[in-house]
């Protein structure tokens, strides 16, 4: 687990914590704007870390997308940090399952198929900028630290946001996800931040 500093810190009141989804990076949400700080977080190999301080923000918002969302959950518990709002964008705190996941065939395929190729193509059918020179062994054993950390405990969401085009997370195991959160759907695929503009679109 790592962390780096897309904007700030600085003098910024509030702060919005990223935990990013698999081989992606930041890319796909560089372009937002909106005045605060931006910690991203990213490589889920394993739960470790503590994040910088950040009970100097007057409010913390968490938004985590894809497996950053089951990667979140786990790393929660039994930290006292908490956020005033907490958003999960395209991804369940069940990574892997038929029914609130990704189904573990597919999940399966990806993992055993991984190759500069097949993860180009991934990247492409999510709506993700491509990559150079990925580390292939390191993003293999991502997954499987994923699937061997199973489901997350139980964590409550402000909002969550389901893409309909997604090819990653099916939008009807997520719709039973969160089933009790409010929730948007979006036309979009996976990484569905270029429908935004600003971080104040994506905390709504």
């Amino acid at each position: 687990m790592r962390w780096r500093w897309l904007a700030g810190p600085g003098g910024a009141g509030e702060v919005v914590v990223v935990f990013g989804g698999w081989a992606a990076g930041a890319a796909p949400l560089a372009h937002l704007c909106g005045g605060r700080d931006v910690l991203f977080v990213w490589d889920w190999r394993d739960l470790d870390a503590d994040l910088p301080p950040l009970s100097g923000y007057r409010r913390r918002h968490l938004v985590a997308w894809s497996f950053g969302v089951a990667a979140y959950a786990h790393w929660q518990e039994g930290r006292a940090l908490g956020f005033d709002r907490r958003v999960a964008i395209c991804g369940s705190p069940a990574p892997v399952d038929r029914r609130l996941g990704i189904p573990p065939a597919v999940f399966a395929r990806t993992r055993d198929r991984l190759s500069q190729a097949v993860l180009a193509a991934f990247l492409d059918r999510a709506g993700v900028p491509p990559i150079d020179a990925p580390d292939i062994a390191a993003l293999r054993a991502e997954l499987d630290a994923v699937a061997a950390r199973g489901a997350a405990p139980s964590c409550d969401w402000d909002a969550a946001v389901i893409a309909a085009g997604d090819h990653v997370f099916p939008a009807a195991n997520l719709q039973r996800v969160f089933a009790q959160t409010p929730t948007r759907m979006v036309d979009a695929p996976h990484a569905p931040f270029g429908l935004w503009r600003d971080w104040d679109e994506v905390l709504r």
